[in-house]
Formats: C-alpha cells, structure tokens, sequence
C-alpha cells in the first residue's frame, strides 16, 4: 500500500535527519490531523510529545519511534523548558529526525514560539506545520461557531493562566470587556470566576451566555452552558483541559449541536 508520505498528489516535503519539526497535533480526533503532521509521525525517528496529544494521535508513530512525554500541566511537576528545548537540539544533533509534537497549535499558547526561537540560535533546521486550535476545532465540536455574521465580527483569544499560575495582570481587562464581541479563554477555567467578575465589573452583561467546553474534541467532551455571571457555578467539577467562550454565538450551539443528531 502506498503511504501517505508517498501520495503523488499530496508532494510532501522530506523530514530530514537532524532536523525538528514542531507540528499541532489539533484538540484531539485523530481526523483533525494535517497531512503534514500524519507524514510526520510516519516519518519521525523520536517524538517529544506534550500532555495533551491525544493517544490515539501518538498510536500512529512510526513503528520503533521513541516517545518522550514533556508535557506541562497547571499545578503539577512538568518539565522546565530549558530543559525540554536542550532536548530537542540534542536528539537533532544526534542526526534523528525529531518530532515535536503539541496539542492544538503549536504558536497558539503552545510555546512554540519559544522553541522554534531556540532551534534558530542553535542553528537546528525546523519547520512549523499548524494544527487546529482548541479555540477553533473545539468550539466547532461543541456546535459554537466562533464567528457568525449576525452575533460578531471580531474575536479575542486569551489565556487565563499567568506563569506564576495567576489570573494574567498584564491584561487589559477592561478594553477586552468592551472591545470584542467573543471572548475565548485557554486555561481559563481555574481562574474563571475572577475573570468573569473582572469583565461584569468592566461593563460585560451578567446575562450574557457563555459556555466550557471540557477535552474538547474526545469521547469525553461535556459542554455547559449558562449566563457569564453563573458559568462559574455551572462549570464546577468539570476537567480540564477545558475552553471557555463568552458571547452571543453560544446561543447558536441549541441549534447546531450536530454531535447531538
């Protein structure tokens, strides 16, 4: 059978030895892969993967790939970055092809700027291949769209967790509040309740519906939904990670939960 990596029509690029490619792995349903990041798994000789690539995303590893876990999570013992970026430039100098592999994207609060910035002063060839959003990919499996014509034309992408694990103070709360119609927040739900008395206290609608969408894009996948003022009540006990969105489009998901057909 022929590969995917072989596809005459697809023409992919060749993932060469010494080099790192830092690839999204998207939400979580295998199906949201890219070509490019099923070419790399295919491909890779070692694969540095973080908390939130799903398992069965790295089931498709090339058979005799090494899997290293790197992952962060909030509140618990993770891997320092420095150490994780050292990594990555050691198994490229040891001339393996080296797969970085990340929930989501990879520049989308995935610190993948970072890395990539790293491998550059190393002088280590990389490649940056975008995966879906949980902001994106997860709200559209939960029947929310995150843009609708009649609702919104702008949206505001926001992480809810600071380094130090706090709710982020370099934040302009206020303009954020009365400047974007949707609001979506990454690793927000630890901090939502002070985030959303925040925005009430910045001029928000107490009434208006928001939603958390919790592992996103899995058999596990709940949705809650309630006013802003309530979500934080409505959303206890659900797990992380998890995906907050603020705004009119939550009203859509009555008639666009298609899961649920």
């Amino acid at each position: 059978m022929t590969s995917l990596a072989d596809h005459p029509r697809l023409a992919l690029p060749e993932f060469a030895a010494g080099s790192v490619w830092l690839v999204g792995a998207g939400p979580g349903d295998p199906g949201l892969l890219t070509a490019l990041a099923l070419h790399a798994l295919d491909r890779a000789d070692a694969i540095v993967h973080d908390a939130l690539v799903d398992p069965r995303v790295l089931a498709l590893a090339r058979p005799g790939a090494s899997l290293e876990f790197a992952g962060k999570r909030g509140g618990r013992p993770s891997p320092r970055q420095p150490d994780i970026t050292a990594r990555l430039i050691a198994l490229a100098r040891s001339g393996r092809r080296v797969l970085r592999l990340k929930g989501g994207d990879p520049c989308i609060f995935g610190r993948g700027g970072e890395e990539a910035l790293a491998l550059a002063e190393a002088r280590v060839p990389f490649r940056i291949v975008p995966g879906i959003s949980a902001g994106i990919g997860g709200l559209a499996y939960a029947g929310i769209p995150l843009t609708h014509r009649e609702t919104n034309s702008a949206v505001t992408l926001v992480t809810g967790h600071s380094v130090e694990g706090t709710v982020p103070g370099g934040l302009d709360w206020e303009a954020i509040a009365r400047g974007s119609p949707v609001i979506v927040l990454y690793m927000g739900l630890k901090h939502l309740r002070p985030i959303a008395a925040r925005l009430i206290a910045a001029g928000r609608d107490p009434a208006e519906p928001a939603a958390v969408v919790s592992r996103v894009a899995t058999e596990a996948q709940r949705v809650v939904v309630a006013t802003l003022s309530e979500i934080t009540e409505a959303a206890e006990g659900m797990e992380t990670p998890a995906i907050v969105v603020i705004g009119e489009v939550v009203r859509l998901r009555d008639r666009l939960d298609w899961l649920a057909l």
